[in-house]
């Protein structure tokens, strides 16, 4: 050092370098840039997200939920060992899809606690590499989950969050359609749920979504008649009932010609719902669609159709005595008694107890430990 008063070392009196070999760098380059996931393997797992997205409608959640823990359950052995950036961020996003799928499942099966869990994995994965599109799909499905837990605030403060992240995202329309207007309907809020609908409306105008009938699962952007039919059930929830025949009568044809199954029974249902709610009841022509539904079928059983049949059969109490309430009674109670609608029935009770019992507590339940108004949302 300058002006210290010590003499520089000498070449002599340095010390030697024991530089790497070259193979030393060849092994550490080699071991860095080696993966234990074939890119090939990536795509075809990618493919099995889509076939996966693809049946669930005509399978329903008990027999695809299986095919959907095998796929999270491998992605996760391929993330345990060592890939790529690029490769390890593919993995991690089919982890998250894969994750969210079996958390959606969760919600039609009325496993509540269980859909939390998936979901809130999904989150933490979709997080690790900003996965937008994917974060907003996520909040969607805990906003379903709340509202099918009776949760609407809730509900429409997961679908709120998952706006916030990106308020001109095509992910957007479920949020506002199927989270937001829902879950306003239910609380009463008319102009909150008008409002939901038009920036949906906008939204698909402005993005142009492949037409027909989206899979309910599915990651795509909402369809124009996906949108159609939760409008008319945010305005069922609002005593609504020209503005329920309207929304069912553009996508009735569509909905018709689906292979949903799920789709057309909830469609019916709104509208035999609404044909009750009027100011003058068609308690006939209900009754005619109801059991329709019910003698369809209406697809691999799943919660929102058991409960969405139980309000219809509720509103009929005040025509008990009529033949056609009576025959809709009986093929109700035979529909009800298959094992899967029991199943449904007894884990939506269970569920829905043990969180009545955890709010009359004082406890926090896995939803409430969630809620998006009481953490920081995420930053991209």
């Amino acid at each position: 050092m300058e002006g210290d008063g010590s003499a520089a070392p000498t070449l002599e009196e340095i010390p030697p370098y024991e530089w790497e070999s070259p193979l030393a760098v060849a092994k550490r380059m080699n071991t860095t840039i080696t993966s234990n996931t074939d890119p090939e393997a990536v795509k075809v797992l990618q493919r099995s997200v889509e076939d996966i997205v693809a049946r669930y409608e005509a399978r329903g959640p008990h027999r695809m939920a299986p095919e959907a823990e095998d796929l999270r359950r491998y992605v996760q052995e391929l993330l345990d060992g060592r890939q790529p950036p690029r490769q390890q961020e593919a993995l991690f996003r089919l982890a998250a899809q894969a994750s969210g799928l079996l958390g959606y499942m969760a919600v039609n099966a009325g496993r509540d606690s269980l859909a939390e869990a998936y979901c809130a994995e999904a989150e933490k994965l979709a997080s690790a590499i900003g996965a937008q599109d994917l974060l907003m799909w996520i909040a969607g499905t805990s906003s379903l989950n709340a509202y099918y837990l009776g949760d609407f605030a809730t509900a429409a403060g997961w679908a709120d969050a998952g706006i916030d992240l990106a308020p001109g995202h095509s992910q957007a329309i479920r949020l506002l359609a199927n989270g937001r207007a829902r879950a306003l309907g239910k609380m009463g809020d008319r102009k909150g749920v008008e409002r939901a609908l038009a920036e949906a409306e906008e939204l698909t105008v402005r993005h142009r979504p492949p037409g027909g009938l989206t899979s309910c699962i599915s990651f795509a952007p909402y369809s124009p008649a996906r949108t159609l039919a939760n409008a008319a059930t945010a305005h069922l929830a609002l005593g609504d009932t020209k503005r329920v025949l309207e929304c069912a009568g553009q996508i009735d044809d569509l909905v018709e010609r689906s292979d949903s199954a799920w789709s057309r029974a909830l469609v019916r249902l709104d509208v035999a719902t609404a044909l009750l709610n009027g100011a003058s009841p068609d308690v006939e022509h209900a009754m005619t669609i109801g059991q329709q539904v019910l003698a369809a079928g209406s697809g691999p059983p799943i919660r929102s159709v058991v409960q969405r049949v139980g309000e219809l059969n509720a509103l009929t109490a005040h025509w008990r005595g009529q033949p056609e309430v009576r025959e809709f009674a009986e093929a109700l109670q035979s529909w009800r008694a298959t094992p899967q609608n029991q199943l449904i029935s007894k884990v939506c009770d269970d569920e829905r107890q043990s969180c009545d019992r955890s709010r009359s507590s004082g406890c926090s339940d896995s939803n409430t430990n969630r809620l998006p108004f009481r953490r920081p949302r995420p930053h991209l």
